[in-house]
């Protein structure tokens, strides 16, 4: 339970910590609760936006989503993307990359990605409001688990005191393990039309390619890249939703008739 509550102080704003005090070992165990963070994560931002779209265009309600789970999160996830971009996008070595990433200052690949993170997210304003409340809450639990086995697959870059949480996560256990599939998986079995179930190898795709990409730059992962990866592989599961909504509606194939409260509009 330690471990549970600390992955829900960790990764949100919200008062868990008033529940009781929670070791600082239990910090470096919270990564296989991430996908069961998403549960209330993703599950506030999809009731918001229910309840927004029901007075509101679901553009708006969409925008008010993004900025009530910008403030459950305290922003970490964008912030470690902002510095992910930089130090990827300035840097040139191991070193140099590490030491724009840790630098609290935003910079200019930080801002133009975070930019075109957030207009890329604005598209999903044309999904109707339904099937979009079913899409928050299933991506944000399946990316938090994608994102999760980073660090299975690879080891901390930095050293333990130099980083910016001074805690480095454990590999995940099979038990573990176990749970950060069930808590990913769930959503989606539940809620999710199996023709959209393609959907989610988008981000296991984004995933491979990432972790490639820090692999070689930097022979392993930083807090920073944790926060980069979830949000690239969950823009790329929306991203390759709307490529499937469109390429059936470009076949005639009607399965989102029972969703459709709003029209659906491609431009």
């Amino acid at each position: 339970m330690n471990n549970i509550l600390a992955a829900f102080i960790f990764l949100t704003r919200l008062p868990f910590w008033k529940i009781r005090e929670v070791p600082a070992e239990a910090f470096k165990h919270v990564v296989p609760y991430w996908s069961l963070v998403g549960w209330l994560t993703g599950g506030i931002m999809a009731g918001v936006l229910w309840l927004t779209g029901q007075v509101l265009p679901v553009s708006l309600a969409w925008i008010i989503a993004i900025i009530v789970r910008l403030l459950i999160t305290g922003c970490l996830h964008e912030d470690g993307l902002a510095d992910f971009l930089d130090g990827f996008g300035g840097g040139t070595t191991k070193e140099r990359t590490l030491a724009i990433m840790k630098d609290s200052h935003i910079g200019s690949y930080g801002v133009i990605g975070l930019i075109f993170y957030f207009l890329l997210l604005l598209q999903l304003r044309n999904v109707p409001l339904n099937f979009l409340c079913i899409l928050v809450f299933s991506g944000d639990c399946w990316s938090k688990f994608c994102a999760s086995q980073i660090v299975n697959c690879l080891p901390y870059a930095r050293k333990e005191e130099d980083s910016k949480a001074k805690v480095v996560y454990n590999r995940m256990s099979k038990g573990e393990l176990l749970v950060a599939i069930i808590f990913g998986v769930l959503p989606f079995v539940l809620f999710l039309p199996l023709k959209m179930w393609p959907a989610l190898l988008f981000p296991v795709l984004a995933f491979i390619l990432l972790c490639r990409l820090m692999k070689r730059r930097l022979q392993g992962y930083t807090g920073d890249c944790c926060g980069a990866i979830f949000l690239l592989c969950e823009l790329s599961f929306y991203i390759g939703s709307l490529i499937l909504i469109y390429v059936y509606a470009t076949y005639g194939i009607d399965f989102m008739t029972q969703y459709a409260t709003i029209p659906l509009y491609f431009h």
